[in-house]
């Protein structure tokens, strides 16, 4: 196998190499480098040549064409607006709530769970959370993915599991959208993501592969940072095409290719704090995953705030404003204006 090198500036990082998948099916080496913030590779992906958190973390992303909407609906504090925008050229929907008021207001990315896309409509992930996070003096976008609702399919045809990739380029690329609309009552310079479930796997991997796209990021009950026990968890769940198995093997036959996909073996890279939320009744993602994360994290000296509530599941109900009154002040703590200017509309 040929190793694949990066050189950023003067410097050639070499690490132990691992395998991933490349686009056309085979096996490709990577380096467990740690991840840049600054893409070098040339070429538009639309979906990831080899699917390893290397790669993930070297694409070029791009976010263009954020295009406001009908307006969903209004009230005394924010305008929900439908939008798109485009996530390396493909056509992705969702919404933004944008508070009323002279702003700049700063930017919650909102990355939702799985929801069946036969039956997910635009938007329809997270919907308290936009509300409040809204009527607290924050943008809210929520990106409905790649083939959700009125989003282009994805052009990926290797039936291969991603680990999230995919839908962490459109958060990602939502990011670098609304930076190049300029629009004018939303500060893209100061952005928060909050992830649900499989969304928190997602902005885990944004969090080890971009750690400077964010400057705060809210972990609500996420899936493992370990891709095969995700995997493991759900691959009942996967169409009957799919090669996963076939392809990567297991995590006991090819733990190099499965580390190669794990945001757990980059947890180092992490720079922005942390806001880690799970539920002791949780019957979709173990508690003891987040207790796990929670400890990697701290042992790494990571900035990890890590809250468990007693009795709530995979959606919190009794405690979710004590949740969201966290998160609020979290976000309001780390996407702070340099100035005096208040977030509140």
């Amino acid at each position: 196998m040929r190793t694949r090198m990066f050189i950023i500036g003067c410097a050639l990082l070499l690490t132990a190499c691992s395998s991933a998948l490349t686009a056309n099916g085979t096996a490709a080496n990577i380096t467990q480098s740690s991840a840049s913030s600054t893409p070098v590779t040339e070429a538009m992906e639309q979906v990831p040549a080899e699917l390893s958190i290397t790669h993930f973390a070297t694409m070029r992303l791009e976010g263009t064409g954020l295009t406001l909407g009908d307006v969903l609906a209004q009230n005394a504090v924010y305008t929900r607006y439908a939008i798109t925008y485009r996530s390396n050229g493909l056509l992705i929907s969702g919404i933004m709530n944008i508070p009323k008021g002279t702003g700049p207001f700063p930017l919650v990315v909102l990355a939702h769970g799985y929801i069946d896309p036969a039956i997910y409509t635009q938007g329809r992930g997270l919907k308290r959370e936009q509300d409040f996070l809204a009527r607290e003096g924050f943008a809210v976008l929520h990106t409905d993915y790649r083939g959700h609702a009125g989003s282009d399919p994805s052009p990926d045809v290797r039936e291969v599991y991603d680990a999230g990739l995919e839908y962490g380029m459109d958060v990602i690329n939502a990011v670098n959208a609304v930076r190049a609309a300029h629009l004018p009552h939303v500060d893209a310079r100061r952005v928060g993501i909050l992830g649900h479930s499989l969304g928190g796997g997602v902005a885990l991997n944004i969090a080890v592969a971009r750690p400077d796209l964010a400057s705060a990021f809210v972990l609500y009950a996420p899936v493992n940072g370990d891709a095969w026990q995700n995997f493991e968890r759900w691959h009942s769940m996967r169409d009957e095409k799919d090669r996963t198995r076939a392809v990567l093997g297991t995590r006991k036959e090819n733990p190099a290719a499965w580390d190669a996909l794990s945001s757990f073996s980059f947890l180092g890279n992490i720079t922005a704090p942390i806001l880690l939320a799970q539920g002791t009744a949780d019957a979709d993602v173990p508690p003891a995953w987040s207790d796990d994360l929670n400890e990697k994290l701290k042992t790494l000296g990571k900035d990890i705030a890590y809250v468990s509530y007693e009795g709530e599941k995979h959606e919190f109900i009794a405690q979710w404003d004590d949740f969201m009154r966290r998160v609020t002040a979290f976000f309001r703590s780390h996407l702070a204006a340099e100035d005096t200017t208040t977030l509140l509309p």
